[in-house]
């Protein structure tokens, strides 16, 4: 393969440096710049510029580089891109000049960056990715730890019977926006970790978010054993014998790759407990250079900020002793500890009985804990008061800093151009500023509804077309042509509900009254039709059985083609679901739902929420932009909760919602409708955005410990 350095002209040689940097991915200018080169290769690579350039012919670059319009396009996006990389406009900079120099090392299991890179699973990732491009934006100091798994998640394949199969496919490291971290000799740079009686080995490739490098580990190399080379080939699969490994190899191979690359964070951010051997590495490191333990834990408190997700307790890692025995017999040596005191770290009573829990160890070693909401703060409370018995409820030391999503990622060009129209140029800089969105009352109601209902005409293209290239390649059956979108209606009130099929979401809580539900979807002056997608743990059949199920009423000749279920959820689908869709429908079992970011995400996009008073939607719901399943209460029989709930929603779409969207005026725009859209959008951005969410972390948890070292040295 021709590296790219020599085929694309010297005149346009920059490029691929652009390829190579994700930044590209939420800045229109540069998207614009790749389209424009070769708008069908753009679109056949899946939107993947390295490919994109591995492929497009030498004659089409030389005509681009030849090409007034291309090359002035081209110095615009790299005169920008140049000015992101400099920081020297950026808020951390100018806000905490003394602190520019001062590494924030931000460990993560999974980064969602773009669909190029499919090395996410879900929700944590897509917020790792997020919390990546807005340090970029801000100028914050950020180092990301992460795994490259060639295999990625897996691909969803739905057959005729609705049983999911997972489907894993090789990704071309070639093609990716990957490079391989290099030394001077042009061999690859590796760290290697005890597992057992046996090193193994991982190579780091370099990911570049803007100004965040990310890092990313892959044990597929010479050194290994062939079970050990397949330890990073896939996300969250394997059992705990393979979770334990990867989780080592995740923190402690971390921290040594900071190590070998000369990065000295000055603080250690774990986003989850998959990483928290790391701190356990940091005490070893400290140990050695003549600390005691209780010197090197206090010491690593001092640097350490831990963010858990997860408010339901089996959902947090724990191993058994004996697996800890396996693979620390050396390590709580090092670090002056006997067996006991060392498993004393993880130690908790889970509901198979005592293991090393890996939330407990983040818990008991990190100066400052969050949830990601209000309400899951107050959950993680309750649920963690144990590992501080001495304390009240209230002094348990967990705080909360509600997550937030990225806007330039998840707002289309064409609602971001009707900003610059309404708000000003400057409404992407000042975007955690509430004032600024106050604007959103000067755009004519016909221009944001028009400009949803393009938005909606495209989601709905975009499964059209997705359904006849399937149809084309023969991989679908006539039944699945019918259940994947073909039959939806553009101006039929459009509800979706898409994220992972875990059984306390309850995606098929609407269907607890069939009966009711079809006279809602059949309603012939006032039609609503569903739209699901999102994937279950390959290990879980439950949520499985749950896919199966509304699969079933999507094949249901009584509904009417008013169900679609979407097979392959991934990041490029949910950009049209949380910009197409006319309302966004979430009933989790409160308050199992931590945030809900895919909430935010359509909330921002002015698609209303219907949600049970959980996550993020508890501090969101003010009346007047969505609507809320229930008041909050929590029953504790499941059968009753579940249908008051599904009641709830079948009131709210007969009484108020339907009625509401299709009330239109004599230029068919429903202005109470579009009210709604507005003030979503207006309660949203400034507050659920990444912007005040980094903002939050900076001056609540990074300028904590980044003032404490200060003081300690």
């Amino acid at each position: 393969m021709t590296p790219l350095t020599e085929k694309v002209p010297e005149k346009i040689n920059r490029l691929p440096d652009l390829a190579y940097n994700l930044w590209w991915s939420w800045n229109y200018n540069a998207r614009a710049l790749f389209k424009r080169l070769d708008y069908t290769l753009w679109r056949s690579t899946h939107h993947n510029p390295v490919q994109m350039l591995h492929e497009i012919s030498p004659g089409r670059l030389a005509d681009a580089a030849q090409d007034p319009a291309f090359y002035r396009h081209y110095n615009k996006v790299l005169m920008e891109l140049d000015r992101e990389m400099e920081n020297g406009h950026l808020w951390f900079r100018t806000t905490y000049p003394e602190l520019k120099n001062s590494p924030i090392a931000y460990f993560s299991a999974e980064f969602g960056l773009h669909n190029s890179l499919p090395i996410y699973s879900g929700g944590l990732g897509i917020l790792s990715g997020d919390h990546a491009k807005e340090a970029s934006d801000l100028g914050i100091p950020l180092v990301g730890i992460g795994f490259m798994y060639p295999q990625g998640y897996f691909r969803q394949r739905i057959p005729s019977h609705g049983w999911q199969e997972a489907i894993y496919e090789q990704l071309d490291l070639n093609q990716a926006p990957i490079r391989p971290m290099l030394d001077d000799s042009g061999q690859d740079i590796k760290v290697s970790v005890m597992l057992g009686d046996r090193p193994v080995y991982a190579r780091i490739w370099n990911v570049k978010a803007g100004r965040v490098n990310l890092y990313m580990m892959d044990t597929d190399v010479d050194e290994n054993d062939p079970w050990n080379r397949e330890l990073s080939a896939r996300l969250y699969s394997g059992d705990g014998e393979v979770r334990i490994r990867q989780e080592l190899m995740l923190g402690v191979g971390g921290v040594r790759i900071l190590r070998t690359l000369n990065i000295e964070p000055q603080a250690w951010h774990m986003n989850e407990g998959h990483s928290a051997f790391l701190v356990l590495e940091l005490m070893r490191e400290r140990v050695a250079a003549g600390a005691t333990f209780d010197e090197a834990l206090e010491q690593v408190r001092r640097q350490t900020i831990f963010t858990t997700h997860t408010p339901v307790p089996a959902g947090h890692d724990a191993f058994p002793f004996h697996m800890m025995e396996q693979y620390f017999s050396r390590f709580w040596e090092e670090l002056g500890l006997n067996r006991d005191e060392f498993l004393s770290l993880g130690r908790h009573e889970e509901s198979w009985g005592t293991a090393f829990n890996m939330t407990v160890l983040a818990l008991r070693t990190s100066g400052l804990v969050n949830g990601v909401s209000k309400l899951h703060g107050e959950v993680s409370r309750q649920m963690w008061r144990s590992v501080w018995p001495e304390r009240p409820l209230e002094e348990v030391p967990i705080t909360h800093i509600t997550n937030g999503v990225h806007l330039p990622t998840w707002l289309p060009s064409e609602t971001q151009n009707l900003f610059n129209k309404y708000l000003g140029t400057e409404w992407l800089s000042r975007q955690d500023d509430p004032t600024i969105w106050e604007r959103l009352a000067d755009i004519p109601d016909a221009e944001l509804w028009n400009l949803h209902y393009q938005l909606k005409q495209k989601l709905l293209g975009f499964l059209r077309e997705r359904v006849r290239r399937r149809w084309v390649k023969g991989s679908d059956d006539p039944t699945q042509v019918l259940t994947s979108g073909t039959l939806l209606d553009p101006n039929a009130l459009t509800i979706g509900f898409a994220r992972r099929f875990a059984t306390y979401k309850r995606a098929d809580l609407i269907f607890a009254d069939i009966d009711r539900l079809r006279r809602i979807l059949l309603n012939t002056h006032m039609p609503v039709q569903l739209i699901f997608a999102g994937k279950a743990h390959p290990a879980d059949d439950p949520g499985k059985m749950l896919i199966q199920s509304i699969y079933s009423h999507a094949k249901h000749n009584e509904i009417g083609g008013r169900v679609a279920f979407i097979e392959d959820y991934d990041m490029h689908m949910a950009r049209y679901m949380v910009q197409g869709v006319d309302l966004w429908l979430n009933n989790p079992l409160r308050p199992r739902e931590a945030s809900g970011t895919s909430g935010m995400k359509a909330a921002i996009n002015g698609i209303p929420n219907l949600s049970v008073l959980d996550g993020w939607w508890a501090e969101a719901y003010n009346g007047a932009n969505g609507w809320a399943i229930g008041d909050g209460t929590v029953r504790h029989d499941r059968g009753s909760q579940d249908w008051d709930d599904a009641n709830a929603i079948y009131s709210l779409l007969e009484d108020e919602i339907v009625p509401l969207f299709y009330d239109r005026d004599r230029d068919d725009i429903p202005r109470g409708w579009v009210e709604i859209m507005r003030e979503s959008i207006r309660s949203s951005a400034p507050q659920f955005g990444t912007r005040r969410m980094l903002k939050e972390y900076t001056s609540e948890m990074y300028m904590m410990v980044l003032s404490e070292l200060a003081l300690a040295q």
